[in-house]
């Protein structure tokens, strides 16, 4: 009779558990989509939230339009659904902005306006997804949860004043803040779409000093799993997440120019110049390519993951040459109906070149 009992227990918390209902920001962004789907093939019911529309259709899935400044449209959203857990993935990129202060509003006020509802309708936990441009610089050694942000360009200011802001709330509400490098799948494109336009029309492929630098991804899928992990977490924490094994970019780029068979080549620029250049480039508004990212395509950036795999029971599975030749892989397949494309997230559609245009020319 007392195995009946545990196991009629253990079968109730578990469907309990899969019953949870958890809102999801930015639900119509490219890992919004990864993220929300992968939490209903788990079984749970999720809310989802966006500016944009959502093109994905699920029973368990209720979409909402709308943008999360709007605390009004918000909290309704609190009120109507007894909402479980939120991941905040919702933001605001700076080089598709060009109203800073609409950006500031979104990625900082946004974020005080759901923890603040959090805590009111008693949602147990909130999972915010961070980056790693809270940093623009070389740490020469891997990057771990102690270490001080000092972010360099206004998108990194923004994810630093929004941990800022969840600080007084991790008591109350267990705060899981996840601090990413560039989240790949198939279907990220962005920066990104740059690069494989050039491999996918045979040019070269530009890096800086040799590209011997080494730069940390994270797989979409291996992070959608991290985050369902996260929801059960008992505390408020700070897990850095990334992918192993990083290869320097040069290296990278060439395994995606092997198994994609074309005939692009690796060549090098030199750094210094370089980073003059895109500084004025950027600054001219000539270029896409801010202050963190021609920093960071010239220098190392990588996490220390070990806090997560040992707290989370968490590891990667791809690497950063699998991932991104699958975004490749998925951009050569899809080329012309990625460029009709439109009233989609920033991370879902192509960027514009401007100056990177001229390299192409000469590629």
């Amino acid at each position: 009779m007392l195995l009946m009992d545990i196991s009629s227990y253990a079968n109730y918390y578990l469907n309990k558990e899969m019953n949870k209902t958890i809102l999801i920001t930015g639900a119509a962004g490219f890992f919004g989509r990864i993220l929300t789907q992968h939490c209903l093939n788990q079984g749970f019911n999720c809310i989802g939230i966006d500016i944009e529309p959502m093109d994905v259709t699920h029973h368990n899935l209720t979409f909402f339009q709308a943008d999360i400044t709007n605390k009004s449209s918000c909290s309704n959203i609190f009120a109507q659904y007894g909402i479980d857990g939120v991941v905040h993935c919702a933001a605001l990129l700076a080089h598709l902005v060009k109203d800073k202060q609409r950006l500031w509003h979104a990625n900082v006020e946004g974020t005080r306006y759901l923890i603040e509802l959090c805590k009111q309708f008693n949602v147990s936990s909130f999972i915010y997804i961070s980056s790693n441009c809270l940093w623009g610089h070389n740490f020469h050694r891997p990057v771990t949860e102690q270490d001080i942000p000092k972010p360099v360009e206004i998108y990194g200011e923004s994810k630093w004043a929004a941990e800022q802001v969840l600080e007084p709330y991790k008591d109350d509400i267990n705060i899981i803040i996840f601090r990413c490098p560039t989240i790949i799948d198939e279907g990220r494109l962005g920066l990104l779409s740059i690069l494989f336009e050039f491999i996918y029309e045979n040019r070269s492929i530009w890096v800086l000093g040799g590209g011997k630098n080494k730069y940390q991804f994270i797989y979409a899928k291996d992070f959608a799993v991290a985050c369902v992990k996260a929801l059960s977490y008992p505390k408020s924490s700070i897990f850095n997440i990334g992918s192993d094994h990083v290869k320097s970019f040069k290296a990278v780029y060439q395994a995606v120019i092997n198994k994609a068979n074309t005939r692009s080549t690796i060549k090098s620029l030199p750094k210094s110049p370089m980073l003059v250049l895109m500084r004025i480039a950027y600054w001219l508004k000539l270029s896409p390519l801010g202050p963190y990212q021609y920093k960071m395509i010239a220098e190392d950036f990588i996490f220390d993951t070990t806090k997560i795999k040992t707290e989370l029971n968490w590891k990667p599975t791809l690497t950063n040459e699998d991932m991104l030749f699958k975004s490749y892989n998925y951009y050569h397949q899809n080329i012309t109906q990625i460029n009709q494309r439109t009233n989609v997230s920033a991370h879902r559609q192509t960027a514009k070149m401007g100056l990177i245009r001229l390299l192409k020319w000469l590629s």
